[in-house]
């Protein structure tokens, strides 16, 4: 009789219908059959093997590992089991209750806890050995090594030579997942799959949810991000960039690499396992980037960070893919996937919100001297970053609903944007925004007094956009025939601000085509002239800031050329004729040389009066943004 609590076994081979003609090798009636001879000649063989290692019988069974004892006798362990197996298949279609049966099945379930128990043994003892990130190392899902496998070909010889070097020349993570493979896949055919994985899920998964914990990933309510102080959620959201990485690239791929090996034999049994230990902390990992988009105010200075944990996931979609290729894992892929929307939807939001800042500024505000704003400063800066992303950007802004149509004049582009040759979306929202900004700096301008400071204010501004586009990946996305056409526009500034700024000290001076001046009294009164309007100039203009090189050196030459010119071809022709002259000094004010160390003195700002360039002590751009 079995025993109380017996594996009822079932078998897929079915009974052969009778035969109308007695078979030629067919027993007699009287005597055992072929099966019960093999099954009596397998049950002598196995038992012994089998029994030696009950560990519900002796002492050395319960405390000593087979794998570990003797590797040559746990192969002929799995061997004896599986020629049990074989011959169990065979009586069952004669006679499944007969008493060789019963002694089959429970030498099968003593076989199958001492393989219960080393299955275990080996996952816990070898847990350093087998980590994702050793198993990630070591092997690759399409290519394992094979030597694992070589530890058990048939030839005795050769497998007593590995087993003599076996510890010295090979790894042990290798050796380890090579035994488990070797228990599962006799396990598994002999029908205690559900044992085998039950041991494997609950240690592998305590290995995954270890190493979650360990990166520092927790599991957060949409209250508790919501309440965070950006300060802190930064590093949380630095700390899930880092953990990503290191959970796609090590923790889940080794799980993957190793369940594919151990249980090779079977895709359901892979699927089913793989999934089960992964799934819940895979779930963790990717829904923190959604629950962060959805629960955070959507704002500039926040923008880089959801771009950060979009590119992450971008960078690392093939690999999720192909890690959670299995149909039970569509819901950990289909995770990254809507975080990978809802970030998307929030770079949106963040950027039409940074439109927003800008056109709401509403300070009156004027830098000193006509010096850089620093909304110019702050705009410029956050989008010469944001242009760092143009790969992730783009793909965001292509998959957004199309926006109202804006007139925007194509001279500010560089480029058409007419239905047939529209241009990228992302160099079109760049663009944009650029407008914007210009468009808010031409508003400021008119808040200066003096109109030549409002075209030397327009001059410095543009001048500074138009750098940081040019040493930008700016310069990339909205093109080269934009930073010509702006250009053009810093030059006529910059001449709109010498012609109200020095025009009335240049119109002091003859030219050659002007009449001629013949008469010391008229010679003395052009010089007057020319000292006093140089002079209101010099006042006005040293206050005057312009902070980058070129454009400076372009101004001074620009009025040098036609001040310092003209005064020196009459300073030449005429000041002979004023020696005579009792005053000559409070006349001739100024040589030539004068004149140019004057204007190679301007542009600098005149400290003392309280000029400065404010861009020099502006914040960071997001604060800024923010608070204004």
């Amino acid at each position: 009789m079995p025993r109380k609590g017996m594996r009822s076994l079932c078998f897929s081979l079915k009974v052969p219908p009778p035969s109308s003609s007695p078979s030629r090798f067919s027993f007699s009636p009287s005597g055992p059959s072929f099966s019960e001879t093999v099954m009596d000649r397998t049950l002598d063989l196995a038992e012994p093997i089998i029994t030696k290692w009950d560990p519900e019988t002796t002492t050395f069974a319960r405390v000593t590992s087979l794998f570990h004892e003797n590797r040559i006798e746990a192969r002929d362990f799995i061997k004896t089991v599986s020629n049990l197996h074989k011959a169990m298949q065979f009586l069952v279609t004669e006679n499944p209750s007969s008493e060789r049966m019963i002694r089959a099945q429970n030498l099968m379930q003593t076989a199958m806890k001492r393989l219960q128990k080393e299955f275990y043994q080996i996952l816990s003892m070898n847990r350093a050995h087998l980590d994702p990130e050793s198993v990630s190392t070591r092997s690759s899902r399409t290519s394992i090594s094979s030597s694992a496998s070589d530890y058990y070909d048939d030839n005795d010889d050769d497998v007593r030579a590995v087993n003599d070097s076996i510890f010295e020349v090979e790894d042990v993570s290798t050796i380890a997942m090579a035994d488990l493979r070797l228990i599962a896949d006799c396990m598994i055919s002999s029908g205690y799959a559900k044992e085998c994985l039950k041991i494997y899920n609950i240690i592998r998964k305590s290995i995954v949810d270890e190493g979650i914990y360990k990166l520092g990933v927790e599991k957060f309510t949409s209250s508790h991000i919501h309440k965070m102080d950006w300060e802190a959620l930064e590093l949380r959201i630095a700390n899930w960039l880092n953990a990503l990485r290191t959970a796609v690239e090590t923790l889940f791929n080794g799980e993957r690499i190793l369940c594919d090996y151990v249980f090779a034999s079977s895709d359901s049994i892979r699927e089913s396992c793989f999934t089960e230990i992964t799934k819940e902390g895979a779930l963790i990992l990717l829904a923190f980037p959604e629950n962060f988009a959805k629960n955070t105010k959507k704002s500039p200075e926040k923008i880089f960070r959801a771009l950060d944990m979009y590119a992450a996931i971008s960078n690392h979609w093939p690999e999720i893919d192909s890690i959670f290729s299995f149909e039970s894992a569509i819901n950990i892929k289909s995770q990254a996937l809507t975080s990978l929307i809802k970030l998307a939807d929030f770079v949106r939001a963040a950027l039409t919100d940074f439109e927003s800042v800008i056109l709401k500024d509403s300070s009156k505000m004027i830098t000193a001297g006509g010096g850089i704003h620093y909304l110019t400063v702050d705009a410029m800066e956050f989008l010469s970053i944001l242009a760092d992303y143009s790969n992730y950007l783009s793909d965001i802004l292509a998959d957004s609903p199309p926006p109202a149509k804006k007139p925007l004049p194509e001279s500010y582009f560089g480029f058409s944007d007419s239905d047939e040759s529209a241009a990228p979306e992302i160099s079109q929202r760049m663009a944009w925004l650029i407008l914007v900004l210009l468009c808010k700096l031409d508003v400021k301008a008119k808040y200066y007094k003096d109109i030549s400071l409002s075209y030397l204010f327009l001059a410095n501004n543009l001048q500074y956009v138009v750098v940081k586009v040019r040493t930008s990946n700016l310069k990339y996305i909205i093109g080269e025939e934009w930073l010509r056409k702006h250009d053009i526009k810093i030059k006529q500034f910059a001449s709109n601000y010498e012609r109200l700024g020095w025009s009335h000290v240049i119109n002091t001076l003859p030219t050659p085509d002007s009449a001629a001046v013949d008469t010391p009294q008229k010679i003395k009164e052009i010089f007057r002239k020319f000292n006093t309007a140089f002079d209101q100039a010099y006042k006005k203009q040293s206050v005057c800031v312009v902070p980058d090189n070129k454009l400076r050196d372009d101004i001074k030459a620009s009025v040098g050329k036609k001040i310092f010119r003209l005064y020196r071809e009459f300073y030449t022709a005429h000041r002979r004729a004023m020696g005579k002259e009792r005053n000559l000094a409070a006349v001739v004010r100024y040589a030539p040389e004068d004149v140019g160390h004057h204007l190679s003195d301007l542009f600098f700002g005149n400290i003392e009066s309280g000029s400065s360039l404010s861009f020099m002590s502006a914040p960071s751009p997001t604060r800024r943004l923010k608070s204004h």
